[in-house]
Formats: C-alpha cells, sequence, structure tokens
C-alpha cells in the first residue's frame, strides 16, 4: 500500500508492481529499512548486495532502491535517513552503495548530495533484466538513468569510469 500510495502519483505504471500484496518490484531487497510514524509506513529503502559490471569491470555495491517517502512528508528533510543506513554500509563491507533514479529527480538529489556524500553520475547507460521473463519482450531494457554512487569502503576515485553499467539482474 505504502509503495502504490507514493509511486501511483508519479504515474499508474509505477504503482501497477505494488498490486495485490507484493512489497518489491524486480530484485528482492536483502534488508529494508523502515521508518514509522503515527500514521504508519512514512519512509522506505531497501539495499540487495550484488556484482555488477561498470564497461566490464566487475564491482560489488550495495544497491539501493525502492526508496520512498510518504508525500505528506515530502520535503521535511526524511530523505537525510539514509545516513541511518551507513553504518549497515560499512558493516556489509561493501566498497560501494550505488542506485539509479529518473532524470526528473535531479534537484531532489542533488539537495541530499550537497553534503558531499553522494555522487551523481549521468550519461551512463544501464541494463537491467527484466524481473519477469516474458515472450514477447527482450530479456533486458537498458535505460539512462541517474546513477547515484556512495563511497563506503573505497574513495570515490577508485569507482571504474564507463559508459555502461549491466545490472547482472533485475533493478530494486
Amino acid at each position: 500500500e505504502f509503495f502504490r500510495k507514493t509511486y501511483g502519483p508519479t504515474g499508474v505504471f509505477n504503482a501497477k508492481p505494488f498490486e495485490g500484496s507484493r512489497s518489491w518490484a524486480g530484485a528482492r531487497p536483502e534488508l529494508r529499512a523502515i521508518a514509522y510514524d503515527s500514521s504508519g509506513v512514512a519512509a522506505h529503502m531497501g539495499l540487495l548486495r550484488r556484482f555488477i559490471k561498470v564497461d566490464g569491470v566487475d564491482l560489488l555495491v550495495a544497491e539501493l532502491g525502492l526508496y520512498g517517502v510518504r508525500p505528506n512528508l515530502e520535503g521535511l528533510g526524511i530523505a537525510h535517513s539514509i545516513h541511518v543506513m551507513f553504518p549497515t554500509l560499512q558493516e556489509l563491507q561493501v566498497p560501494f552503495a550505488f542506485g539509479t533514479v529518473r532524470p526528473e529527480l535531479r534537484k531532489h538529489i542533488a539537495r541530499f548530495g550537497r553534503h558531499g556524500m553522494v555522487t551523481i553520475l549521468s550519461e551512463i547507460r544501464v541494463r537491467s533484466t527484466l524481473p519477469h521473463a516474458r515472450i514477447d519482450l527482450p530479456p533486458t531494457r537498458v535505460e539512462d538513468p541517474l546513477v547515484i554512487v556512495l563511497p563506503v569502503g573505497r574513495s570515490m576515485s577508485d569507482w571504474p569510469t564507463g559508459t555502461m553499467i549491466d545490472r547482472n539482474g533485475p533493478e530494486l
């Protein structure tokens, strides 16, 4: 229900993967951070460790996704709650956290990243496996999202350069 209400205003198609009781759109998260208040779920973020390829270079990351803030709480700074995930990312011993967002969210992510915590990369294509096998569609899709990188165990200078990221699975 949280994702249907949070993603629905951005387009009916965005809420469709959460019909029924399903709580993920693509890959199942390994961990979730869920913030609650007196009205229920206030915010959510999922995490999945995986190897991605950046122009053929294998790289362990914690993919961050399934991010949402209840619409009535947007603009209150709750997005900064990702800071509470940082110790968990360090415990997982991943060199980087990685995620993608629609280009329309650039201003939102840039505000969050102004403290130097995340780096926004553009003009990088991302290949993902479709979450469900379909005979009428190719097994993968390629998109041009904004790529978000959060250095955890290494510095940003260690992130491989490249213009294609292969997720090696479905988007979180």
